[in-house]
């Protein structure tokens, strides 16, 4: 059967922010995610030493596909016709592309998933961007697509029920002697104090963070954990300027000094294994641990399981069916725009970030998805 309404959406597009899928495209993918924002050639050479050593491939384009033919099988179950396509800001396939192929196929009116569930700039105003970006290079070869953006996912029972059933099971791996004493450490993208500020309105501001807690509170009460600690990592930029503390790694030396012998961490601001996951935490966060013979489990990204392909119908429905939105916190959920306008007054006021805020390791949200 095609559920569909009367003011009925032809087509998804998931964007995001794109990565290199080969050596030589490291330095080409870097330069775009940093042009016009000054950072010196010398700290692109340290940011595609990590990327070269998994050869060159950002795991991020295939994470999306995964996700692409997860959501494309569930909405097939619910018997709603949607094609969906794949766009990012940085890389091949770039929005304009994606935009390009929609108009060749006759789609008039898409529903876009940015691959973020948070507020703040790079979290969702930039995609805003991107799809105004996109209006204007269809309008420049006098075509038009209508552009509907969902909304920020951060609390949606699916997510948040996800996260908790993976939390469960990194415990269980856990040395069964170590079990009961190990630390849950939930950990998100940094960003400068200022923009944190500016990631919400001028009556909530600091959406960003704020969301970044509640959501983890949400997961370890949904895990049956009453006690966790809120951590944060991939802070890139001047010292000077105040970030989102503590980092990931000097928290877990700092827990291992007093003692504690093994920690869970949750990567609750990471849809799936990027770069971030997959070097701070896989690679730096492992290798101090090793050394300090500190347990770590990692718990799984929420991307790639059938239960985020379940939310993403959902928010198309909550959209298209106009269903009732369905989230478990108390802060807002916006992000949910036609053509990239401005979803609320004065949200996420900081739309240029200076040179210092620039994070050209960033695949995630928010100094990026």
């Amino acid at each position: 059967m095609n559920v569909r309404s009367s003011d009925s959406y032809d087509a998804l597009l998931v964007l995001s922010f794109g990565g290199p899928e080969g050596h030589e495209e490291v330095r080409p993918f870097l330069e775009n995610v940093t042009r016009g924002r000054g950072i010196p050639p010398e700290r692109l050479d340290e940011v595609a030493v990590h990327y070269h050593h998994f050869g060159g491939v950002s795991p991020i384009n295939e994470l999306n596909r995964e996700i692409i033919a997860n959501v494309e099988r569930e909405l097939a179950n619910r018997g709603m016709d949607l094609p969906v396509y794949f766009g990012n800001r940085n890389w091949v396939p770039f929005g304009n592309e994606a935009a390009d192929l929609m108009a060749a196929d006759g789609v008039k009116n898409a529903l876009v998933l940015a691959t973020s569930a948070w507020g703040g700039f790079s979290g969702c105003k930039q995609y805003q961007e991107d799809i105004q970006g996109m209006v204007a290079h269809l309008g420049a070869q006098d075509k038009e697509i209508t552009f509907t953006k969902l909304r920020q996912f951060y609390d949606h029972p699916r997510f948040i029920s996800q996260m908790a059933q993976s939390v469960r099971e990194s415990f269980e791996k856990m040395p069964a002697e170590l079990r009961a004493e190990a630390r849950l450490v939930f950990t998100a993208h940094s960003i400068p104090l200022a923009a944190d500020k500016a990631s919400g309105t001028p009556e909530d501001g600091s959406l960003y963070s704020q969301q970044v807690r509640e959501a983890s509170e949400l997961i370890a009460q949904a895990a049956g954990i009453e006690d966790f600690d809120l951590v944060w990592q991939s802070r890139s930029g001047s010292p000077s300027i105040p970030w989102l503390e503590p980092d990931i790694v000097d928290h877990a030396v700092e827990l291992n000094e007093n003692g504690q012998k093994a920690i869970v961490v949750c990567p609750v601001g990471f849809i799936s294994d990027h770069m971030e996951v997959i070097w701070d935490l896989d690679s730096e966060l492992m290798e101090e641990a090793q050394k300090r013979n500190m347990v770590v489990e990692r718990v799984a990204t929420v991307g790639p399981s059938p239960e985020f392909a379940a939310m993403v119908a959902d928010l198309i429905e909550e959209v298209e069916l106009k269903r009732t939105i369905e989230k478990l916190g108390k802060l807002p959920a916006r992000g949910c725009t036609v053509n990239g306008v401005p979803c609320a007054e004065g949200c996420c006021t900081a739309a240029k970030r200076p040179t210092s805020r620039v994070n050209p390791n960033a695949e995630s949200v928010p100094a990026a998805n």
